[in-house]
């Protein structure tokens, strides 16, 4: 075992003792009780708070991984530095600052929040998009042509499979960075398991503030490792296996 990976294993090993502790010192001083008390409030904020960041992320797909595909065609590589700029704006401004200016032209409510987590979660999909597409070997898109491929084949064939690992990195950075700041939701009043985090902080109770705060982070941690066991299914075994190459070369 080499030195980095015996590291790497002292980490995760640590981690995992201090999260079964945290739990163990959780469950035995009933840290948890809102839970118990009220499962049915807890469900309704859970649903509140998976829909913000499910609807918000699916709409930034749905937008941004076509612009960046129409960003590296040849003939509109010029708006290239406009666009990315823009979408840059969203990570630039202060998550907070975004969801106080969609709920001045939104009014308070969870569309506000949609559209603040919305603009938040653009930039990092763009940005893999455009840097997995950007990635794929020029020897191999030529190949591609020489045999008669059209561009929308190449496309389809070659880069987005090539580029996949790099796309779904980016929509797993943006789905865990929204899955945190939607907790600021509460402050516009979009709901989510925020309400019994701040609740928790104005009322000074460790109940209501654990109650909400661990199980968006136990969120975020699921919803990383869902998506690391996507790249790994949907990534072309050939891809997966240069890439682990690349690293060790590295």
């Amino acid at each position: 075992m080499t030195r980095n990976k015996a590291i790497a294993l002292a980490v995760k090993i640590v981690f995992w003792v201090l999260i079964i502790a945290f739990f163990w010192w959780a469950f035995t001083s009933e840290a948890f009780a809102k839970i118990y008390e009220s499962p049915g409030t807890f469900f309704n904020l859970l649903s509140q708070h998976l829909t913000m960041v499910g609807i918000s992320a699916g709409l930034a797909i749905v937008i941004a991984v076509p612009l960046g595909i129409f960003i590296t065609r040849p003939k509109f590589r010029k708006s290239e530095w406009l666009l990315v700029n823009i979408a840059n704006l969203g990570q630039t401004i202060p998550s907070i600052a975004i969801l106080a200016l969609a709920m001045g032209f939104l009014g308070i409510g969870i569309r506000a929040a949609i559209v603040a987590l919305f603009i938040y979660s653009l930039l990092p999909i763009l940005q893999n998009t455009i840097a997995g597409l950007d990635s794929v070997d020029p020897a191999a898109k030529d190949a591609a042509k020489g045999m008669g491929l059209t561009p929308a084949q190449i496309l389809f064939k070659i880069e987005l499979p090539s580029a996949s690992y790099s796309i779904l990195a980016g929509i797993r950075t943006a789905v865990v960075l929204n899955i945190g700041t939607a907790a600021l939701a509460y402050l516009i009043g979009g709901g989510g398991l925020g309400v019994w985090i701040f609740t928790g902080i104005q009322l000074f109770d460790p109940q209501f503030l654990i109650s909400g705060a661990v199980p968006v982070t136990l969120l975020a941690i699921l919803v990383d490792y869902m998506f690391r066991g996507l790249q790994f299914a949907v990534v072309p075994k050939g891809l997966r296996l240069a890439r682990q190459a690349a690293i060790k070369q590295a």
